[in-house]
């Protein structure tokens, strides 16, 4: 997957004075061991700190090894001021852990008292407003403690992308789009940078491309993913111009950073100047990793980019769309599949989701714009959708969003999307998360969240809400259990 980091992982054993240093030491020697056990790679640092010296001897080090995320091992007690002024000074993101005691024959001589120090530790986190990932329970043996390390890398890889993401836009967003919305004040407070942009500017980018010797390798690139999907091959050219375009326009605009997501006006005056819709580009830039929003909904290529960055997959942005008919949800889902109607839902974009999340996509015209812009005639400047109904398995559905009123809110909800043919156009797919009615009403609708909802392919809900913690999110909504209320639930219902 391109367009997102690669982490480097770094672990640095702590000890306070009173405690033997050897303990910490082999403790954290077995974690490292246990970590490569399963398939992981981490920097073992030798500096093992006990003093604020040996902080910034073991800060250099780690520095000098390329380490880009770092996790703060408690192997005893711990010296709270050092292990903390180490995660302020490192930079990136930074985990803390302990480590469990090991056996009722080794608490006396070998007893760490780590159980301990992790309360000292987040104490003075929280003194000096410093941002750290703390596992669920961040007490264990070297085995579990390897486990939270491998839950941190994708939270780790979003933090950094995140800190080095430039969002670029092109146009105003359409008329009655207010709820995409995208107070950029959030955004800056993220680490992230934004460049806005005029649909002008794109189309002389655009205009410049024509006759780009490049094309024709685009095209043939876009002719073998097609296959037997490519309905309308003379569309070919202008996308693939337009594909150049937003390449070359993120290679010379991205400046000092090495990550670019988009977010791009695409109707209604796209078509008539274009004379495409841009659906399909949308698609396969984010399907490598290049996250393009539609309707310039700039959080929507946010959420995009973190779950690209957390499933280091590619992921889809999706209107939260329409019902599942009665009599499609009778034949096809209840008895065969454990949800209810109101757990399901319809999915739907024009065309943007990546050609390998659809079972059969197919090069289409976008039916809804067809009808306003050229109902009299056959298709041609609403073509260039990518159609089919995305495959079933596990999804995650969530969205970061900036309020108009200032501040971050998010959610996350895990469920799947069914193998029922959804009997409709667009890139779509019919979507189960137990639940949905009451997340739709008291998450959805009374967070007064936008319409568009971030996919990742599984369930990423874990990583997901780790990182909205760690981006100092705290109003973060999910599709809770009938059994734990909503807040503005009526309990009479």
């Amino acid at each position: 997957m391109q367009n997102i980091p690669k982490v480097r992982l770094g672990i640095v054993a702590v000890s306070r004075d009173c405690f033997p240093m050897s303990l910490s030491e082999s403790r954290r020697a077995a974690v490292v061991k246990a970590y490569a056990a399963k398939g992981g790679e981490i920097y073992e640092c030798p500096v093992t700190i006990e003093n604020e010296l040996d902080m910034k001897q073991a800060l250099a080090d780690v520095q000098a090894a390329g380490v880009n995320a770092l996790v703060v091992y408690l192997g005893n007690f711990g010296p709270e001021t050092p292990e903390t002024l180490l995660a302020k000074e490192f930079g990136g993101p930074v985990m803390f852990a302990a480590a469990a005691e090991e056996s009722s024959s080794a608490l006396v001589d070998g007893r760490g008292d780590a159980y301990c120090g992790m309360l000292n530790a987040s104490y003075n986190l929280g003194l000096r407003n410093i941002r750290a990932y703390i596992p669920a329970y961040p007490v264990g043996d070297a085995e579990g403690v390897a486990a939270m390390i491998a839950g941190f890398i994708p939270v780790a890889r979003a933090v950094l992308g995140l800190s080095q993401l430039k969002i670029i836009t092109f146009g105003p967003r359409p008329q009655d789009f207010m709820a995409c919305n995208g107070p950029i004040k959030q955004l800056f407070d993220l680490g992230v940078e934004i460049e806005e942009n005029s649909e002008l500017d794109l189309f002389a980018a655009f205009n410049a491309h024509a006759g780009d010797p490049r094309i024709s390798s685009v095209m043939a690139e876009m002719e073998a993913e097609l296959g037997e999907g490519n309905k309308m091959p003379g569309i070919l050219p202008k996308l693939a111009q337009y594909e150049l375009t937003l390449l070359d326009w993120m290679e010379g605009h991205k400046g000092s950073r090495p990550f670019v997501a988009f977010a791009n006006k695409c109707w209604p005056a796209f078509q008539t100047q274009f004379g495409f819709v841009p659906c399909y580009v949308n698609s396969r830039l984010t399907g490598r990793g290049i996250s393009v929003s539609c309707e310039v909904d700039i959080y929507g290529a946010l959420s995009e980019y973190i779950g690209t960055c957390v499933s280091g997959e590619s992921v889809t942005l999706l209107d939260i769309n329409n019902s599942v008919p009665a009599d499609l949800y009778r034949t096809e889902i209840e008895g065969k599949f454990p949800y209810v109607h109101t757990d399901t839902f319809m999915g739907f974009h024009c065309g943007n989701t990546p050609a390998c999340r659809l079972k059969s996509g197919a090069m289409k015209y976008q039916l809804i714009m067809h009808r306003g812009l050229e109902p009299d005639r056959e298709p041609d400047i609403t073509r260039g959708t990518l159609e089919g109904d995305i495959k079933p398995g596990d999804i995650t559905l969530f969205r970061l969003q900036g309020r108009a009123e200032g501040g971050l809110s998010a959610y996350a909800a895990q469920g799947e999307i069914l193998p029922p043919a959804t009997c409709s156009f667009g890139g779509i797919g019919i979507f189960a998360i137990p639940e949905m009615g009451r997340f739709y009403r008291h998450v959805l609708i009374e967070g007064r969240y936008p319409h568009h909802g971030a996919v990742a392919f599984g369930h990423y809900g874990k990583a997901l809400f780790d990182l909205f913690r760690y981006l100092g999110v705290t109003d973060i909504g999910y599709n809770r259990p009938k059994s734990y209320p909503y807040p503005t639930e009526n309990p009479f219902c």
